[in-house]
């Protein structure tokens, strides 16, 4: 058994100044690790026995549907560029050269290694499917390292890949992998939800992230009691109807002087009408590549409710885009005809000319605007005019005017413009109903902890990987890609157990509670802490190291604190840890009687000592 006066468990009683999360404060004050540099972390006893725990579950988990890896993390930089992603990953990626001076990278991802194995060595549809995984560190140059283990420059992560030679097949891989996912963050005893993403940078077509709902969590997510649940990025929702405005004179747009209201709170207040009756204008130039150097600019304007958000990634997978950035005064003058404040739909220009650069007043503006965008008609582009789906049907709306001060009543979309592409480019509003059942969404902020991606052939097409297929054809394998955050599990796990045990003590009326938590026995650095109140008295010092051997014995993961320190101190300690169960040996002993504290349900009781390694055996049972 493991003895706490022989550990390494070096507790603070108070957390440091710069630690903000829940999980940041914790993982310092109970010793399970120790920052070296920014978003970079020792994992100390502690921190490594629940790291161990979780990647014993994740490598049970994945040897049923795949065959594990070991790759480098030290990547040539040629093989980088075969797959296009060299300049597209830019300074998130760590850059260094050998004593010979060749290029290499240290691996965000391992795409690039997996698919230089399978080009190599998968010749014939004989040899697939085929899912590698690996758990190994990677590297990212973060910028902006934060929130302890949620945000760092070097991670623990189990990414694995799948080879197949139809869309059936990979269908099948990642419905494994879903699977998989869900064994394991549920054995991990997280709370999680399975939310349609984005696939961002690593391209493909589906893609699902697992999330843990947490205050600390830089994502949000959109969820029901239908079961729906979608990151913010792909949300939808049902719009309740709205009341469109009477319209007003002949109907058709009515130009109204509008001095100074170029806000819509303020042109709402000034016209009397609702922020639903107002159609709101974002204008962007979008880059067709990330990180672009000469690429053509593209204009893209979006029109939406008063009250509505644009969503950037909606807009970016409507517009063809990669990226995208605020129009300046001179492009709005000269893509849309008018200032901020007052743009609108009417007369927009869509298809640009020579002669709508020569109609710029302001030679600076000209100048400055070449500098900032090439003329897009050259290139054979076009303004992108994105109606959002929330103003199709509507009638009798406000809009600017596109001239200083100026809006238009009796704007109807359909009838006083046509827009390029009419499509779903806003982000959904608590309260909403779920687009499946009806039912109201939540909006919360959420920590990604899991990623599958449908890649497709974007890197065995990329990269040359071919085998031949049943006729002896030669065809482009497909994968997919699934990731796993090891350490997010483990921060995810105290975010969420944190806030349940804050919540608790503020219904209490606990100010002084201070940070609790508990971890599931799967993932805490032990199932059971036997605490011996005091050592001195030998009755409770042998019943204590009896106990502690009857649980080892029975293959229960037990901590004996056998230190010469006072109750109080032990419990606080234990605590603080986060294991789940804790049998204190004191006075009780005398009636032959323990406490088992249960600090997932917080509850304490009385146990007979010899019943107690029959009941925590239950208790495990029932948590795995």
């Amino acid at each position: 058994m493991q003895r706490w006066s022989k550990l390494f468990i070096p507790t603070l009683r108070e957390a440091p100044a710069d630690a903000e999360v829940a999980s940041h404060k914790l993982l310092l004050r109970s010793g399970y690790i120790r920052q070296l540099g920014a978003g970079i972390y020792s994992y100390l006893p502690l921190g490594q026995r629940s790291i161990n725990k979780i990647v014993a579950i994740v490598r049970e988990e994945m040897d049923r549907i795949g065959q594990e890896f070991l790759l480098p993390t030290l990547n040539p930089r040629e093989l980088w560029e075969e797959s296009g992603r060299y300049a597209v990953m830019g300074e998130n990626m760590f850059h260094l050269k050998d004593r010979k001076g060749a290029d290499l990278v240290l691996a965000m991802t391992h795409e690039e290694v997996m698919t230089s194995i399978a080009r190599n060595e998968l010749r014939s549809y004989k040899q697939l499917p085929q899912t590698w995984y690996q758990i190994q560190t990677k590297f990212r140059d973060e910028p902006r390292p934060k929130a302890g283990l949620m945000r760092v420059r070097q991670f623990l992560m189990k990414d694995s890949y799948s080879f197949d030679i139809d869309t059936a097949g990979l269908d099948k891989s990642y419905d494994q992998h879903d699977a998989a996912y869900r064994a394991i963050f549920t054995r991990c005893g997280l709370e999680f939800v399975a939310v349609e993403a984005d696939s961002g940078a690593m391209g493909g077509s589906g893609s699902q992230e697992f999330m843990v709902y947490t205050d600390a969590g830089e994502d949000l997510i959109a969820s029901s009691a239908s079961g729906y649940a979608a990151n913010l990025e792909k949300a939808t929702s049902q719009l309740t109807a709205v009341v469109d405005l009477e319209p007003t004179g002949d109907g058709l747009p009515e130009l109204v002087h509008t001095p100074g209201k170029g806000a819509i709170a303020d042109i709402c207040e000034f016209l009397s009408i609702l922020p639903s009756q107002d159609i709101k204008c974002v204008a962007f130039m979008g880059s067709l590549a990330a990180h672009p150097k000469d690429e053509p600019l593209r204009p893209v304007v979006a029109f939406l409710r008063g009250d509505h958000q644009v969503n950037e990634t909606k807009l970016n997978a409507i517009a063809g885009t990669a990226e995208l950035r605020p129009m300046l005064p001179e492009e709005l003058a000269l893509y849309i005809g008018g200032p901020a404040g007052y743009l609108g739909p009417v007369g927009i220009l869509q298809v640009m000319t020579q002669g709508s650069l020569n109609g710029l007043k302001s030679g600076k503006a000209i100048e400055r605007l070449k500098g900032v965008s090439r003329d897009v008609a050259s290139e054979g582009l076009r303004t992108i005019v994105i109606m959002d789906l929330g103003l199709e049907g509507r009638r009798n709306l406000v809009a600017g005017a596109n001239q200083l001060d100026h809006h238009l009543r009796n704007v109807t979309p359909g009838r006083d413009f046509t827009p390029t592409v009419i499509a779903d480019i806003r982000n959904v509003n608590e309260g909403e109903l779920d687009p499946i059942g009806g039912q109201p969404l939540r909006l919360g902020k959420a920590v990604e902890i899991g990623h599958i991606f449908k890649l497709g052939t974007k890197y065995t097409e990329s990269m040359g990987s071919r085998v031949l297929d049943a006729n002896g054809k030669e065809v482009t394998p497909i994968m997919g890609c699934y990731g796993i955050g090891i350490e997010r599990i483990l921060t995810s796990a105290i975010e969420s157990s944190a806030a349940k045990f804050a919540a608790k003590a503020a219904a209490a009326g606990d100010a002084k509670a201070g940070d609790q938590y508990a971890l599931a026995p799967s993932i805490a650095p032990f199932a059971v802490v036997v605490t011996v109140t005091n050592m001195k008295e030998a009755d409770l010092a042998a019943a204590g190291e009896n106990i502690a051997a009857e649980l080892e014995a029975a293959g229960i993961d037990v901590l004996l604190d056998d230190r010469d320190e006072r109750a109080g101190v032990k419990f606080k300690d234990a605590e603080l840890i986060g294991v789940p169960y804790r049998i204190n040996i004191g006075k009780k002993l005398a009636e032959g009687q323990v406490e088992l504290v249960d600090r997932l349900l917080q509850t304490t009781t009385d146990v007979a000592v010899k019943e107690v390694t029959q009941t925590l055996k239950s208790l495990l049972a029932v948590s795995k």
